[in-house]
């Protein structure tokens, strides 16, 4: 008969729903995820609603003493799911009810699981994103720790994969560490627009029985109220930016492992991950894979995969709440903890990584130091289009001749500018290289220290 389905809206319902479709309308498989976030939610409801004089003190008290109890026994493991629990709000109210009976049927009195379940995943998110915050600014900082140990070392940077220019290992390290730091930034921001109530807002037109929204935001220390009721039931943008901020992470991470896993092999042989980041082959006895590097470079797919599939999801909805909505918790939770997963991974390779100063010295060549032959001239007075022309004849003629650029004479280094004298040698100094590059950004060390001190006053910043 019509109301006793055990549905919240089973009333002008007659007959059972199909068991194909229960089982493709609910939600519980994973909402239930956000158990202590509705418990909270109710519980700050039920407060509005004494306050609205909608529920006794006792009342209140009672549905408050059963809400403890519904979240015991989700924290001890033993709450009970039943098949009518077609999401996280059933479930909870309908073991409310056999705890305290039917003071259970007043907390929903003027609230819509509309208004509820963002009320939820925004509590859920909140907490997340501090949770998130917290692992990255961890990597952050163990990967300038490690730029600051190791700023010495010096290692060829690369332009379209081609040796360009000397550069400080360190400051290869601080150019991701820098891109992360605008995630951190970005995350921050997403938290702020996450942190804003929509309980109150009832199914569309709000809520009629006087029910405080100041309140209920106090109660659940929220920063501010949405503006409108509609639009408060519908809008998933902050879902879509946590899931943009996830993908744009994503793509800094990804490369940088890209990064290590070329600097890995046996070619650069440049750095080597530590075993504990590291999987070997099951036919091949000698192979050491980068396999950590390699699962947060395809996790990036999954997290884009995600935030695509929401704004697919969004893009053709009609005004306020529809059920395509639901869609949004999964792809939430799963990139959530990809990212928790992949940040701490990412941590720990960071950490742990052993570099092969050596290597890296012997990569250096002379012909990396082209463009400080230019730069050479112009200090010279040479105009640097000049400049580089002549030092682009120098490498010319170093290739004719088989030998290294650092190994053209000074005789025939002046048959091609006259200004080349015997202070040229200062020139084929690597660690002469390096330290001209004083301007703030740049690899000299005094620019490095810089960018130090600028990262860890971010860090501090960001957990005051």
């Amino acid at each position: 008969s019509p109301g006793q389905s055990g549905k919240l809206w089973g009333g002008r319902f007659v007959g059972s729903v199909d068991p194909i479709m229960e089982k493709f309308n609910s939600s519980i498989a994973y909402d239930r995820n956000l158990w202590a976030a509705d418990v909270q939610g109710s519980k700050a409801y039920s407060r509005g609603l004494q306050k609205a004089g909608l529920l006794t003190t006792a009342e209140m008290d009672q549905i408050l003493h059963g809400l403890d109890k519904v979240a015991e026994e989700w924290a001890q493991g033993s709450f009970k799911v039943h098949p009518n629990d077609e999401d996280i709000h059933t479930a909870n109210e309908r073991r409310l009810k056999e705890l305290i009976g039917e003071t259970a049927g007043k907390l929903h009195t003027g609230r819509s699981r509309n208004d509820q379940v963002v009320t939820d995943l925004r509590l859920w998110m909140r907490q997340t994103c501090s949770s998130l915050s917290a692992l990255l600014r961890e990597l952050i900082r163990s990967m300038v720790d490690r730029a600051e140990v190791e700023r010495d070392v010096l290692f060829p940077g690369y332009t379209h994969l081609q040796r360009a220019q000397p550069i400080r290992w360190s400051h290869w390290i601080l150019s991701h560490a820098v891109a992360l730091t605008r995630d951190s930034e970005r995350l921050l921001e997403v938290q702020k627009r996450i942190n804003v109530l929509p309980l109150g807002s009832g199914a569309i037109a709000g809520n009629p029985l006087g029910v405080d929204r100041e309140l209920l935001r106090a109660e659940l220390n929220f920063a501010a109220i949405t503006v409108n009721s509609m639009d408060a039931t519908s809008e998933r943008d902050f879902v879509a930016e946590f899931l943009f901020w996830a993908s744009l992470c994503m793509t800094h991470l990804s490369r940088m492992a890209e990064d290590l896993i070329l600097y890995g092999t046996k070619e650069f042989s440049f750095v080597q991950l530590s075993d504990a980041y590291s999987t070997g082959s099951s036919l091949m006895p000698q192979k050491k894979n980068p396999d950590s590097l390699e699962l947060i470079r395809s996790k990036a797919g999954r997290v884009f995969g995600r935030c695509a599939g929401l704004l697919m999801t969004l893009k053709g909805l009609p005004s306020t709440y529809n059920k395509d909505l639901q869609e949004d918790k999964e792809a939430v939770f799963e990139v959530a903890d990809t990212m928790s997963a992949v940040l701490q991974v990412a941590t720990g390779v960071i950490s742990t990584l052993k570099i092969h100063r050596e290597n890296m010295a012997r990569a250096l060549s002379p012909d990396m130091l082209a463009t400080d032959l230019a730069y050479y001239l112009v200090r010279k007075g040479m105009p640097f289009r000049q400049a580089h022309e002549a030092s682009g004849k120098a490498v010319f003629a170093a290739e004719t001749k088989g030998v290294a650029l650092n190994q053209l004479s000074l005789q025939e280094l002046q048959t091609i500018s006259p200004l080349f004298s015997a202070d040229v040698s200062h020139v084929w100094d690597y660690g002469h290289s390096v330290e001209q590059y004083g301007a703030l950004g740049g690899t000299a060390r005094s620019s490095v220290d810089w960018q130090i001190s600028q990262v860890r006053a971010l860090l501090r910043a960001q957990e005051a």
